[in-house]
């Protein structure tokens, strides 16, 4: 059944033709004015804070995060979902904005969506926007092509009378 062969010994194993080893391959450089090719990141699991926390000051991530609970201050994030138990006391800016819950302040985001149950009061500036039926909304909606770079947000002009 078993043989017992020493440690010494190599088995007998017909030889294969030479092929370079894996460490000894090198990528092609990139082109001039190319920027190299990077391994794709893992995504992260989004932050959660949950409906008996309360947050008093600013949140600031790269990341995705969920609130539920309170929030009094301003909140920017990559995206940021607002649940239907979460009150925000501040300025939300994000690349994507969703809103279940309240929101007493600006509003800034690429995407921003209002749920039928959110709550907002406060101007949302956004490059789309969409309002589902039932949601309640206190305040100006604005249109611009960057809507989270920093710096004053620009007013509308009031209509010309003639």
């Amino acid at each position: 059944m078993f043989s017992k062969t020493r440690v010494t010994e190599k088995p007998q194993t017909p030889t294969a033709p030479s092929v370079p080893a894996p460490e000894s391959y090198q990528a092609p450089l990139p082109e001039r004015g190319e920027s190299p090719v990077s391994s794709p990141a893992r995504k992260a699991a989004p932050s959660v804070l949950s409906s008996d926390l309360t947050v008093v000051g600013n949140i600031r991530t790269e990341g995705d995060i969920q609130i539920e609970g309170t929030v009094e201050g301003d909140i920017r994030a990559h995206q940021l979902v607002i649940g239907e138990s979460a009150t925000i006391r501040g300025e939300i800016v994000g690349d994507e904005v969703v809103v279940n819950g309240r929101v007493v302040g600006r509003v800034r985001g690429l995407k921003v969506r209002l749920s039928a149950s959110a709550r907002v009061e406060g101007d949302i500036i956004h490059k789309t926007i969409a309002i589902e039926s039932g949601a309640h909304f206190e305040g100006s909606v604005q249109r611009q092509e960057d809507p989270i770079a920093n710096g004053p947000t620009k007013k509308l002009a009031p209509p010309v009378s003639e």
